[in-house]
């Protein structure tokens, strides 16, 4: 299978739907943030310099590859960023990935955005798109690391959100509470409309300290009372009725980096 096959040329296209464009962006985006990642080694020894113009590709099903570009002009779809390999040498490592990732952002958003304008996506479908997609760190924030920065970072409650429970989830406790932080990210109930803005915002732009995502809001989410990182109850295998026995909770990274202290 050639570069543009293998990106989604020559073969019927399943995605009709904004939902089901933002389920391809999606797969491409997991392989490719794998690639710069996870698998990060050999990504970097298939990037040889002395090989002619590579890209990288990432594919619906969550895999991804380092090859020659399509050969077909124009490509069936957006081609992404060429000659990735000849920068690996002259410069520095992570600045290198950085950049890569800065590319591979931008040639999402291209294929996405390719097919709604294929589909005939209204504005409606499109905003919905655009939307779904922006809910996610892009691969730039992941690879550098500013998606946990930014969710570690964020103030757990301004001065009129303290402490002030809230009819669906409770606000986040101090960590010297009893009971572990659980539900969703916080959430409270506020007679201010721009308060309540602020807090709808911060909520949406709160990331699972697992899988990086804000999907599921309305599911079980339960807060480590040692980094102050929320998590999906699901990606970190605590159930509702198990929180309630947990006293102090820590998420899996505070708990290695406790036994290896």
């Amino acid at each position: 299978m050639d570069a543009g096959a293998g990106a989604g040329a020559g073969a019927p296209y399943a995605s009709r739907t904004a939902e089901e464009v933002f389920r391809d962006f999606r797969g491409r985006r997991a392989g490719m943030i794998k690639a710069l990642t996870h698998e990060v080694d050999k990504f970097y020894q298939l990037c040889d310099p002395e090989k002619e113009n590579l890209c990288l590709y990432g594919f619906p099903n969550e895999t991804w590859e380092v090859t020659l570009p399509a050969e077909e002009v124009p490509p069936e779809i957006p081609e992404p960023a060429l000659g990735i390999n000849f920068a690996r040498d002259g410069m520095n490592e992570k600045d290198w990935l950085a950049l890569v990732a800065v590319h591979s952002d931008s040639w999402l958003l291209a294929v996405s955005f390719y097919f709604a304008a294929r589909f005939g996506f209204d504005k409606e479908a499109r905003r919905r798109l655009f939307n779904m997609i922006n809910n996610l760190p892009t691969i730039f924030e992941v690879v550098t690391g500013a998606a946990k920065k930014q969710t570690k970072e964020k103030p757990p409650n301004t001065t009129h959100k303290s402490n002030k429970p809230s009819m669906k989830m409770p606000s986040r406790p101090e960590s010297h509470s009893k009971a572990p932080k659980m539900a969703a990210p916080p959430k409270d109930e506020d007679e201010s409309g721009e308060e309540y803005g602020e807090e709808e915002e911060e909520r949406d732009n709160t990331l699972c300290g697992t899988c990086g995502t804000n999907d599921g809001k309305d599911e079980f989410w339960i807060c480590c009372d040692n980094c102050e990182r929320w998590y999906h109850g699901k990606c970190v295998k605590i159930t509702p009725a198990r929180a309630e026995h947990i006293k102090h909770y820590k998420c899996p990274d505070c708990s290695n980096k406790r036994a290896r202290a």
